[in-house]
């Protein structure tokens, strides 16, 4: 069945007869060990498909016959939560590289380009995804900004909401970032949760560190899941509260291990897997749900409900009801595994299509014109004058960084301060962190400190900063962060490393600041330069993902402590705090 048409009469009698073997099916998988997600059984058998579905399993011959040699047949992967824009490439591109690890649907929060270009850049992502065999399902962006607290490309309002939530391709609301606008029962938040049950639509949660009477009052508007848990404690509470559980596994966020430590045999039915962000370094080096699944495996999940949780569990979770088992009348998504160990992904099957086989894409690549997305940083008034503090004080609050995760630590310290401005000292591991308006043409520039980065030389500026996607950067000296922060709107946004006044590299990415228009090999090996030079030349700290760590100091829903255009914000009291505090 072809997505968003409606069966046709015929379609229906072929697969019938098919399924009852009584014509010969388009194309049969032969000799399979079918994974059977209902029962939690090996099934050995052929596969039929008819047209886009899944006629039956048992003995059956086709048009096409592929001998699966044994393997296992799991469904098609979904993963429940995604940003294609945190990968770095287009959604065309993300499609070629996930579907030949599995990849065939995937559940898109497109939140980081609309905080940046609206409706428009959905507008983009929606038919970029056409062409990827892959299925991207959108949620729509729930929190643009995601705070009040920062300036973003423009406001989506519950006004603007009605008409997008109603697309086809859109399953309800993405990530309700700003629990205290719900818990407090906010009149713009209720009228942003209306739009998607008055169409009937879903909704997705973050509510990182949120527990008791808080927590029941967000699970109280239905919002179904999570991917923000640190703990199995977080877990459990929201599973008690009838939520879904996203279990998350990125680059730069590592929480699968830990918390499948509370997954049982009673609630793993409520368990997701997910990756929210997967760069094309991660994805080409370790996978991507294959990799997820390894993982379960290697921490004492058995096999199947590890499939489950790619599988069947999302496709329930998120309405998509036609997918998630390979079993009649089903959409013919089908992944063919070496084993249920390594999970080593041999063939994948999207709708009845062979599309990918032992790592390779197989169908013609297309791109969509990027025209729309281009031209993002529109700066105002800037010059190095924007980065002078003129302090009176040499004791400061400072966002304290987290190895491994995006968590920050809200701490003070005394810093080196001549003639009102911080001095940096290399052995202070203190350097000042900026964040430079990039949409409104605002004129904003706020300046706060940051610990545990490491960078001794140099400045490293972004266009890639969560949610708003503003321009952060860190540096040694006013003057290399200023220049950083020009580079990098001479070439249209992404990644500048500079050094002595310098380029020592880049990575320019046109697609509204966000992504590049290269392959994902591309994107990879400059990633790969970009943390080389970070260590090596600037002496970012080596426990510190250069990029993925400074891009999220401005996301002002994870605790404790960020960075926005507006100042220094504390998440724990949602409120701006000043950067300079008593002794």
């Amino acid at each position: 069945m072809r997505e968003g048409v409606a069966m046709k009469k015929e379609e229906l009698r072929k697969l019938i007869l098919t399924a009852k073997g009584a014509v010969e099916a388009d194309v049969v998988i032969k000799n399979c060990k079918v994974v059977n997600v209902f029962t939690g059984e090996i099934q050995e058998g052929d596969i039929a498909i008819s047209g886009d579905q899944i006629a039956g399993v048992g003995q059956y011959q086709g048009k096409v016959e592929v001998d699966a040699g044994g393997r296992y047949a799991a469904p098609g992967f979904i993963d429940s939560h995604i940003h294609i824009e945190s990968s770095y490439v287009s959604p065309e591109e993300l499609g070629r590289l996930l579907v030949p690890h599995g990849g065939c649907t995937i559940i898109a929060d497109p939140h980081e380009i609309v905080n940046v270009m609206g409706i428009e850049a959905l507008d983009y992502m929606m038919e970029a995804a056409k062409n990827t065999k892959m299925d991207v399902k959108y949620m729509l962006p729930s929190c643009v900004p995601a705070t009040p607290f920062e300036h973003a490309g423009l406001v989506l309002g519950a006004d603007k909401m009605e008409e997008p939530i109603e697309r086809e391709n859109i399953l309800g609301l993405g990530e309700f970032m700003n629990f205290p606008g719900v818990f407090n029962a906010d009149d713009d938040t209720l009228d942003k949760l209306m739009v998607a049950k008055n169409a009937g639509k879903l909704i997705d949660g973050h509510s990182p560190g949120l527990t008791g009477k808080n927590l029941t009052a967000y699970a109280s508007a239905r919002i179904q899941g999570d991917h923000e848990c640190a703990t199995v404690e977080d877990m459990k509470e929201r599973l008690s509260l009838g939520m879904y559980i996203l279990l998350r596994e990125g680059s730069a966020c590592h929480d699968l291990r830990r918390l499948l430590k509370g997954v049982t045999p009673e609630n793993s039915r409520r368990c997701l897997l997910c990756s929210d962000d997967r760069q094309p370094k991660t994805i080409l080096q370790e996978g991507h749900l294959d990799n997820h699944l390894r993982m379960c495996v290697e921490e004492g999940i058995d096999a199947m409900t590890a499939i489950r949780m790619a599988t069947l569990n999302a496709a329930e979770c998120f309405r998509l009801y036609d997918r998630g088992a390979i079993a009649p009348g089903y959409r013919a998504d089908v992944v063919l595994l070496d084993d249920l160990e390594q999970f080593h992904v041999h063939k994948v099957w999207i709708r009845g299509e062979l599309v990918a086989e032992e790592g390779k894409y197989l169908p013609e690549f297309k791109t969509h014109d990027i025209s729309t997305v281009r031209n993002s940083v529109h700066l105002k008034d800037f010059s190095v004058d924007k980065f002078k503090m003129h302090l009176k004080s040499d004791h400061v609050h400072v966002i304290a960084i987290q190895p491994g995760g995006v968590v920050t630590k809200k701490e003070t310290a005394h810093i080196p301060v001549e003639n009102g401005e911080f001095v940096f000292s290399p052995d202070n591991d203190i350097v000042k962190v900026a964040v430079v308006e990039r949409h409104q043409m605002t004129g904003n520039v706020a300046c706060g400190f940051l610990k545990g980065y490491g960078i001794k030389e140099g400045a490293v500026a972004l266009s890639i900063a969560h949610d708003s996607h503003n321009i952060i950067v860190t540096g040694v000296s006013d003057e290399e962060m200023a220049f950083a922060v020009e580079k990098l709107k001479e070439q249209n946004g992404g990644i500048v490393l500079v050094k002595n006044g310098e380029v020592i590299e880049s990575m320019p990415m046109p697609i509204a600041g966000l992504m590049s228009d290269q392959s994902g090999e591309w994107v990879k090996q400059k990633l790969i330069d970009i943390h080389d030079k970070a260590y090596s030349e600037l002496g970012v700290a080596g426990d510190v993902e250069p990029v993925m760590t400074l891009c999220f100091m401005s996301l002002a829903v994870i605790p404790e402590i960020k960075l926005t255009d507006m100042g220094l914000f504390d998440v724990g009291t949602f409120s701006f705090i000043p950067v300079e505090c008593e002794a």
